[in-house]
């Protein structure tokens, strides 16, 4: 018997991300099929009834809900241990004292108790993420907006006035930033150094800084700007306030700039900011590369690139030429698989918690003259619809995947089910992935997702298919997960492990062309 159960904590608040974290906690208790823990907007009660998580309640968005579906003694304690979690006090540190405090309320109790303090990290509901960022900025702090379903004229008038105040507003939607060495959102852990950057990109930050730090480099600041940024109807205000700090950085000598394609005049008052900064400087625009002027400017054909170009850079040594294809030896390892695949076998299925790594494979596969579609698609991609015929690559991040759940790179559960589901496609010749650890995700992302590649490849080889199962891992071995034993698990389990994700959308697409 299956049951749906909540509790109501009224006038309780969380952030989005510790509410996200306690929902993935809930799901992994045996008997429980689906969990939410969400504040009660209306926008929130939406994705619940979305999700089949209906409630019959009256709430108020200051309200915290916590909803269970599964085995009723399941939910039962689940809920209590929701209440546990929500409830828990951190055990005071050696000589701290344990006396009650009163808990902050707004803004303007934090900066009185921190009056040093110059950033506010912004993470409520859509709905009042401007109108906290505008009491922020009154107070003169810079905001991390994490935030998303921001109005974009509402995100415009925010920054307009933070620029006007000399302030800097990294969002809305804005997951991942490195100030002054201290991580942010879902950010890495890397070394200090002096290469600056500013990303309309969450992973495709979290890509360049990673390879920045393994490949002996380091960062100075690494400053998010949220998706929308570059759109006309915002104007790149973030992006061209960032590159004004770092060209005025003592400790930035490299910069890096890195977003999917600017609105075409929003690109050209960057390549022209950027020629004038008296640094070099690196740009990556996704898919863009034909479109810039290239005016005293290194432009990068991929993540990958922009990292290795600004280390040398950094180092004072000659600037690597773009990747062509992906290492030999992983190539071969391929080509011996795809000798062993069935005639049925000719499709790719890119499974991705990282949008922008969603994104960077469609380029690959459209530069091979593979036609792909995606849930996200990039220019030239299709549209998915639903159906898995052809190469199809989806961004479980978006919102189609993550009403009444948390964000996968929280809870790879669904990406995991996935994996064992396209394991069954007779047509599906290999499966692409990514693995992205940091501050904020999972805490052990390769355990489940080996054990779903595994299964995959199991049911494969029951049925006389083999399968390739192409992977890429973005992070460090300082990261909570470490990065080296996240690969051996996922090789354990038959993966190939690319250095880098748009090594592994080569060897995907090499695949691909030769199952034509």
């Amino acid at each position: 018997m299956t049951t749906t159960r909540f509790k109501s904590f009224p006038n309780l608040y969380k952030d989005s991300v510790a509410l996200m974290q306690i929902g993935a906690q809930l799901r992994e208790r045996a008997g429980v099929a689906q969990a939410s823990c969400v504040m009660a907007t209306p926008a929130n009660l939406a994705q619940l009834l979305d999700a089949d998580l209906q409630v019959d309640v009256q709430a108020s968005p200051s309200d915290l809900l916590v909803v269970v579906r599964g085995d009723p003694d399941a939910c039962t304690e689940a809920i209590a241990a929701a209440d546990a979690l929500l409830h828990a006090k951190g055990a005071a540190r050696d000589g701290e004292s344990t006396a009650f405090s009163l808990p902050l309320t707004s803004l303007a109790l934090g900066v009185e108790q921190a009056p040093d303090a110059d950033l506010a990290l912004i993470s409520v509901p859509g709905d009042y993420a401007a109108a906290e960022a505008m009491k922020a900025l009154a107070l003169g702090l810079h905001v991390m907006l994490f935030s998303d379903n921001v109005p974009i004229e509402e995100e415009r008038a925010v920054k307009e006035v933070a620029r006007a105040k000399g302030l800097l507003v990294m969002g809305p939607d804005c997951g991942t930033a490195i100030v002054n060495g201290v991580p942010l959102g879902f950010a890495n852990v890397v070394r200090r150094g002096t290469i600056g950057l500013v990303a309309a990109s969450g992973t495709g930050l979290q890509e360049v800084t990673c390879r920045i730090h393994n490949l002996g480099g380091g960062i100075s600041q690494a400053i998010g700007t949220g998706g929308r940024d570059l759109k006309e109807a915002v104007g790149g205000i973030t992006m061209l306030q960032g590159l004004a700090a770092l060209a005025a950085d003592a400790q930035t000598r490299v910069i890096v700039l890195v977003s999917k394609p600017p609105a075409p005049p929003i690109a050209r008052r960057i390549e022209e900011a950027a020629s004038a900064s008296g640094k070099p400087v690196v740009v990556h625009f996704l898919g863009a590369a034909d479109q810039l002027a290239q005016v005293g400017l290194h432009v990068a054909t991929s993540l990958r690139h922009a990292a290795d170009v600004a280390v040398a850079l950094a180092a004072g040594k000659p600037v690597p030429a773009a990747l062509h294809e992906a290492m030999a030896s992983d190539r071969a390892a391929i080509a011996r698989l795809a000798g062993e695949m069935a005639s049925t076998q000719r499709t790719v299925c890119g499974l991705f918690t990282g949008g922008t790594f969603c994104y960077e494979t469609q380029l690959a596969f459209i530069a091979r003259g593979l036609a792909c579609r995606s849930n996200a698609p990039a220019g030239g991609a299709g549209v998915f619809e639903g159906r898995f015929d052809g190469h199809v690559f989806l961004d479980l991040g978006d919102d189609d995947y993550t009403r009444g759940r948390p964000h996968p790179m929280i809870d790879p559960s669904l990406r995991d089910a996935m994996v064992r589901a396209r394991g069954t496609d007779a047509h599906v010749a290999a499966i692409l992935f990514d693995v992205v650890l940091g501050y904020g995700a999972h805490p052990d992302p390769a355990d489940g997702l080996a054990s779903a590649l595994a299964d995959a490849q199991a049911t494969a080889r029951a049925q006389g298919r083999a399968l390739a199962l192409i992977g890429h891992v973005c992070g460090t071995d300082g990261d909570p997960q470490h990065k080296a034993a996240q690969v051996k698990k996922l090789e354990a389990a038959g993966a190939l492990i690319a250095g880098s994700n748009i090594e592994a959308a080569m060897l995907a697409a090499e695949l691909a062309s030769s199952r034509t």
